[in-house]
């Protein structure tokens, strides 16, 4: 399945929020992780550089995490909420790299409502197209990232966080070795 590229991108942006926190120490402790987290994925607009604003984004972290994890129904819920409390108005803004999207804030709109309305809006998409499945945590069994699974037969399993897929790979493949020389056999996967 493929989303619009505004889509894809919000998406991404929300992986990439909820694993500043599955790190061993929080990237977004200061404000100026907060800056360098909005640079890197290129999130304009106005901001006010100070711990109200960083508290406010850490806030809304934990509820994506909460939509992200959640029922159908729940997720529902929190993301009209979101959307409910953001004021947000949908209009199309035609921009030079992803064409016609909708925005749903201005860029004077406080942070926080842009960045929870930006993911609400994709959440509501995959929600709408029946792909929450395509949302999930790592299945690393030392890994609690999410991942974003769009692939076409929905067979991602691993984060690109922490390079789970290559380290469960050569696990798989020591127990295999070990089993060959021990003489069992390993269950197919």
């Amino acid at each position: 399945m493929t989303f619009a590229p505004d889509i894809e991108a919000s998406l991404k942006t929300v992986v990439n929020l909820l694993n500043t926190e599955v790190q061993i120490v929080d990237m977004l402790s200061t404000v100026a992780d907060l800056d360098e987290f909005l640079d890197a994925e290129n999130f304009d607009g106005s901001r006010a550089h100070n711990q109200a604003e960083l508290r406010s984004i850490r806030q809304l972290r934990s509820q994506l995490k909460n939509i992200w994890i959640g029922t159908e129904e729940e997720s529902v819920f929190r993301v009209n909420a979101i959307l409910r409390n953001a004021n947000a108005q949908p209009q199309l803004i035609k921009s030079e790299s992803l064409g016609y999207h909708l925005h749903a804030t201005t860029n004077s709109t406080p942070l926080y409502d842009r960045m929870a309305v930006d993911a609400a809006m994709a959440l509501a998409e995959v929600i709408r197209s029946g792909g929450l499945q395509r949302l999930r945590i790592c299945a690393s069994k030392d890994c609690e990232a999410a991942l974003l699974d769009l692939s076409r037969n929905r067979s991602k399993l691993y984060c690109d966080t922490r390079n789970c897929a290559n380290r469960e790979h050569v696990r798989a493949y020591r127990a295999r070795k070990a089993s060959r020389r021990s003489g069992q056999q390993l269950p197919a996967r």
